[in-house]
């Protein structure tokens, strides 16, 4: 299969890029300098000079003493800058043929892994039970906001008309395309807006998600109708555009209620359409009239600018029972499966499309209600002299009304009309349409009970709270505290009542990003591992059933990578009644940005979870020795990466070294880079994104790996290296680690960056994560019994490697702006400022080469 994939990829994606770059550097784009002509020489002069051991400064002044000797400064600074947009749109030209190959690539038509499971179950005669496991099941997908898609809403579209030109290989069209991708700016002049977040990603939820959710429960319901029906949670979305608050000053409830009626709009939208596709065949009588009743009623919904919202999901659905009794008793099932699919989509999406999370940092929650008490000292009694547990007892009780118009500081009046805000959406979108409140940096009981106390105060004191507390734990010491955090608060009554009154169910959310920043990516995986068993058991316990929300960034070393191998790794000490993660970025285009990809992917969690619920493996199980043997292994990475953290140069490294300060100056999305408005770099404010997405651009990816050679080696060292290679035979959770982290050793290039190790200041220090790197890349091959990296995965590896030979004359454009800040400080302003503006735009392609490198 390896050599077959290799040649497919080769086929499909190798040779046509040959084809259509060929074309693209013709294009009459630039006729005065002819960038794209020159684009190839320059892009051997990077590769034979790296390998040569020249610098990024003389790699460039060679190529312009060669080919242009009469530039100027400005000159040789404006030609570099077309050179980062024709990389930018060869990255394109790649991910559109990437797209338009998905379904071979990924042998979707072959595997089709949903229907292999379906069968498995018929040929084993477990129809009951996987009957069972349907009727509870569910999946969920949250898009996030964060800002690491740096496509604007023009260049997604010629993407998706330029995937479907090649498919059909109409060179044609390709070649005006390609002129109009040229002439298409890819960045923006000023940042987008919470809202424009929103607007942005609802083009995936109308195009991508609503017809491909629709197919895929469409297919099931064919054997499992009943089971279908009943499920309204089989496969939701979660949203944080316009509700994810956590350090993003520019979220207000204005956005938040603004982009919860986006979300009524879309799907309403969606609804409409459909309806008017059903009254073109359900002609008949008794059924013309009702249909064009809920036409009317949406049309009349869509075009006011203050409309009077008449259709709730109850409503709808009865309105089409009651066609289904009449097409079935008068016209002889006629279009009856039409019918049912646009039910079914009413089921899954409601009028709320995706459910608007709520989310706010612990700090600023703990300070809005330090607020409260000193404004309200009647309702909240100083809680100073009490312990922990006696000011989350007390805290529980709370109740009473606060004024919130009396608090004048914006985000402190923001963080309490948040909580009432959930209510007014629900009563518009469904309860589903904003059900949770997410504490970020969560440290325990007394995070949620200060939550519960703020819900009680502002608005929803004597009413049901149809609202989850999710706690958030992030770092590693929160997440080794997780099981025993809510077993304590499960024991306390009023919470107990609560959960009682959600369905006995409660959420937690587990920080891949910000554990692997806080403890490395060993130690990172292993603790969310333990907390999900640890947790799974105190729940279980107390007759709760815990879901656990994976916040999973784009990169492995934030969690990404492949989820079906990872949430099929999961033995029955974890809860997996529910699957749920965040998807940011790239991720979501490549993951989801064609039909195909959606319907893969969504299908292979489905087949995971419904897997993991319908069969006990006792293989997926770490045995007591196994987890002894992680643990060791964790905790020696975390000893050496917790070594490189509390250096000396490690932030002055990333600050002078790295893009780590140019983030913030890219307009590609609404929140700072870094959480607070202090002037200091500190590195507990410092956001995963921007942290993990620096090391990217370096191609030192140093929280994708770092520890995890030195931990390997040490058992190495021992005799001992035989057990981690068993390891990586017998248990899946460990063969995804060591898999996601050769991705990040295959996209790290430390000769780009050598010329570091003759810094007088930083020399040592690069020499140390270099060491790192090739211990790393040694032992990781050592234990998975492979001669390269991704020798296993053809399609990772030759996908990484065109994009990183594609990418790498922008790489090597960055450094040499970087190098050209450092030589020109204090001395040219005005050339500085032009180089700073070059390291920002090479930001751009580098990330979406990667398509999950942030």
């Amino acid at each position: 299969m390896s050599d077959s994939l290799s040649s497919t990829f080769e086929e499909l994606i190798g040779l046509n890029y040959q084809l259509y770059n060929g074309l693209f550097l013709t294009l009459p784009l630039d006729a005065v300098e002819k960038t794209g002509l020159l684009l190839p020489l320059l892009d051997a002069a990077c590769h034979d000079g790296l390998d040569a051991g020249k610098s990024p400064d003389s790699i460039i002044e060679e190529f312009f003493e060669l080919h242009k000797p009469h530039f100027k400064a400005q000159e040789k600074i404006n030609f570099l800058f077309k050179v980062i947009q024709y990389v930018e749109r060869q990255v394109v030209l790649v991910d559109a043929l990437e797209d338009a190959a998905y379904k071979k690539m990924h042998q979707v038509d072959k595997l089709k892994i949903l229907q292999s499971v379906v069968e498995k179950v018929e040929s084993e005669k477990l129809d009951k039970e996987f009957s069972e496991v349907l009727k509870n099941f569910g999946i969920r997908v949250t898009l996030t906001a964060h800002p690491t898609q740096f496509y604007p809403g023009p260049v997604l579209a010629i993407i998706n008309d330029l995937t479907r030109a090649i498919s059909r290989s109409d060179i044609s069209a390709v070649r005006g395309l390609l002129q109009q991708l040229g002439n298409t700016p890819f960045s923006r002049k000023e940042k987008p807006s919470p809202y424009d977040e929103a607007v942005l990603l609802s083009w995936y939820l109308g195009n991508i998600f609503y017809p491909v959710m629709g197919q895929i429960v469409d297919k099931l319901a064919s054997q499992y109708e009943q089971e279908i029906a009943q499920n309204r949670q089989l496969m939701t979305i979660g949203f944080w555009p316009g509700g994810d608050r956590d350090g993003n000053p520019f979220v207000t409830v204005a956005i938040t209620r603004r982009v919860a009626a986006k979300l009524r709009y879309s799907i309403a939208s969606c609804y409409h359409r459909d309806v008017r596709d059903l009254k073109r065949r359900l002609t008949f009588t008794g059924i013309y009239d009702i249909l064009d009743d809920i036409e009317k009623q949406l049309h009349d919904e869509l075009s006011e600018s203050n409309p009077v919202y008449c259709l709730s999901t109850e409503v709808l659905i009865a309105k089409l029972n009651a066609i289904e009794k009449i097409l079935v008793e008068k016209n002889q099932s006629l279009y009856l499966d039409k019918l049912r699919s646009f039910r079914r989509k009413v089921n899954l999406f409601g009028f709320y499309f995706a459910s608007l999370d709520i989310r706010q940092d612990s700090r600023v929650i703990h300070r809005a209600l330090s607020a409260v008490a000193e404004k309200n000292p009647d309702l909240i009694s100083a809680m100073s002299e009490l312990s922990e547990p006696q000011q989350v007892e007390q805290l529980f009780r709370v109740s009473g009304n606060i004024d919130i118009a009396s608090f004048d500081e914006a985000i402190l009046q923001d963080t309490l009309k948040s909580f009432p805000v959930i209510s007014d959406i629900q009563a518009v979108n469904g309860e589903q349409g904003c059900h949770r409140y997410i504490i970020s940096n969560c440290h325990g009981p007394i995070d949620m009970a200060r939550a519960y106390a703020l819900f009680q105060l502002c608005g929803w004191q004597g009413k049901p709270l149809s609202v989850d507390i999710v706690p958030l734990f992030e770092s590693i010491n929160d997440l080794r505290r997780a099981g025993e955090y809510m077993q304590q608060i499960y024991a306390n009554p009023v919470y107990k009542k609560h959960l009682s009154e959600r369905g006995n169910r409660q959420t937690v959310m587990l920080g891949f990003s910000d554990g692997t920043k806080d403890g490395g990516y060993l130690m990172a995986n292993w603790a969310i591992y333990r907390a999900k068993e640890d947790l799974t058991a105190v729940s279980r316990k107390a007759g709760i059933e815990v879901t656990f929300f994976d916040g999973r960034g784009g990169p492995t070393a934030r969690g990404g990578g492949n989820a079906y191998l990872f949430y099929a790794a999961l033995g029955k000490k974890i809860e997996s009644n529910q699957i749920q993660m965040t998807v940011q970025g790239q991720t979501i285009s490549s993951n989801f940005g064609v039909k195909p990809a959606a319907q893969h992917n969504l299908s292979l969690l489905l087949a995971a979870g419904l897997e993991n619920n319908l069969y006990d493996r006792p293989e997926r199980e770490l045995t007591t020795q196994q987890s002894q043997l992680i643990q060791t292994l964790a905790e020696a990475s975390l000893e050496k990466y917790e070594s490189l953290k509390q250096h000396d140069l490690f932030l002055p490294y990333l600050e002078e070294m790295s893009t780590l300060n140019y983030y913030n100056m890219t307009n590609i999305g609404s929140r700072p880079a870094k959480r607070g408005d202090s002037t200091e770099l500190k590195f507990e404010d410092l956001r995963a994104i921007p942290f993990v997405g620096a090391w990217a651009q370096l191609k030192q990816n140093v929280p994708g790996y770092y520890g995890l050679g030195t931990a390997l080696h040490a058992q190495e060292a021992a005799g001992q290296l035989e057990h981690c290679i068993q390891l990586y035979k017998d248990s899946g959770f460990f063969r995804a680690l060591i898999a996601n982290s050769m991705q990040n050793l295959a996209k790290t290039n430390f000769q780009l960056t050598r010329y570091m190790e003759m810094d007088e200041r930083f020399g040592e220090f690069w020499k140390m994560i270099f060491a790192e790197y090739q211990l790393t890349h040694t032992m990781v091959l050592k234990v998975a019994g492979q001669d390269f990296l991704l020798q296993d995965n053809p399609r990772a590896r030759l996908s990484i490697e065109l994009r990183e030979r594609i990418v790498l004359p922008l790489l090597v454009t960055q450094q040499f702006a970087l190098m050209k800040i450092h030589e020109l400080r204090n001395e040219n302003e005005a050339l500085i400022d032009d180089y700073e503006k070059m390291v920002v735009r090479s930001l751009y392609g580098n990330i979406n080469a990667s398509r999950n490198s942030a």
